[in-house]
């Protein structure tokens, strides 16, 4: 195993003109004198973002270091393969107080024709929802380029998207195209690719810290933006105790939910990637050959490729946490 053991790393917070109070309040993180934390970065392999270790004897080293030292120990053979030096996925905490603006992502091969970066598909796991709260995800009704345009250039924009009233345990995937935004009143955990390529389309005129309207990305992102209308748009899941059940599966992640009361064995000695556990409710701890280490609501952990097997024991009442890793074919 390496002497490897499951890490966990150091937020990045950001403030952001939308952001809140959520991410202490609820998730119990200390993001200090920041007046809106709208993110906090749990794993990132970002540039200018990259997490530093915060336990055991690899504290301090950050997560590009630890995988050109450990390899495919720590992220799996296919992985480090194909992504070399670079964490492939980027999970945040993300605290709407007002809107977010509209936006859309490019897919893999826009993106590095137009900015040598990755795509970005997406996920988002509700958390905490005033009452009321809505998120945009995609068209209300079959679109075209021209419709859209008319809509967006008479501000009229609202009539043509999907509206969706959520609440805790709703979960979205977000491929790369679909038009999106969260609402106010909405902590969410977001699963992503690792990529920052945003393409703002509507923004709400508001204006930064600095008096001037944000920029936006209206011809970028009408070759970017999937027109398609798709009927449903939240995804649909259930719920088995005492083990994992899948919410989402892409090529690019796979996202399951466990909710947990008592001890449980999880094997992996077949899949060949990282593990992250975003933890969502209560506390546990996880066993393995070595040690242990506690995990607690608010917090991310890693667990490294060359691990088989680990014991997940709740302490207290029921536990429920995220289980994220990358399956070749899902």
């Amino acid at each position: 195993m390496s002497g490897l053991y499951p890490l966990k790393f150091k937020p990045f917070y950001l403030d952001k003109i939308w952001g809140g109070e959520k991410i202490k309040t609820i998730l119990n993180k200390d993001f200090g004198e920041i007046p809106n934390c709208g993110e906090s970065w749990e794993i990132s392999g970002y540039d200018g973002y990259i997490s530093v270790v915060t336990n055991g004897f690899l504290a301090g080293n950050n997560i590009e270091e630890l995988i050109e030292i450990y390899m495919g120990d720590l992220v799996g053979e296919k992985n480090y393969d194909k992504f070399g030096l670079q964490f492939p996925l980027l999970v945040k905490f993300i605290d709407a107080h007002q809107d977010l603006s509209i936006q859309v992502h490019p897919g893999n091969e826009m993106a590095k024709q137009r900015h040598s970066a990755y795509g970005k598909t997406e996920m988002w796991y509700v958390i905490d929802a005033d009452e009321g709260s809505e998120l945009i995800s995609g068209f209300n009704r079959e679109m075209d380029k021209g419709k859209y345009l008319e809509s967006l250039e008479s501000g009229t924009l609202d009539s043509i998207l999907n509206y969706e009233r959520v609440k805790p345990g709703d979960a979205f995937f977000i491929p790369a195209g679909r038009v999106h935004a969260i609402g106010k009143g909405i902590l969410l955990t977001e699963i992503q690719q690792t990529s920052d390529v945003t393409y703002r389309i509507y923004d709400f005129g508001r204006k930064d810290a600095n008096g001037n309207v944000r920029e936006l990305h209206t011809a970028l992102a009408l070759d970017a933006i999937d027109f398609k209308y798709y009927g449903k748009y939240k995804t649909e899941y259930s719920v088995r105790p005492n083990a994992s059940s899948e919410i989402i599966s892409c090529p690019y992640f796979t996202t399951n939910i466990i909710e947990f009361d008592k001890k449980i064995e999880k094997e992996y000695v077949e899949l060949d990637s990282f593990i992250i556990y975003i933890c969502l409710e209560g506390e546990f701890s996880i066993q393995y050959d070595n040690g242990s280490e506690l995990v607690k609501k608010g917090e991310t952990v890693l667990i490294p490729a060359s691990f088989n097997s680990i014991f997940l024991k709740p302490l207290g009442k029921k536990v429920k946490t995220l289980e994220v890793y990358i399956r070749e074919n899902p």
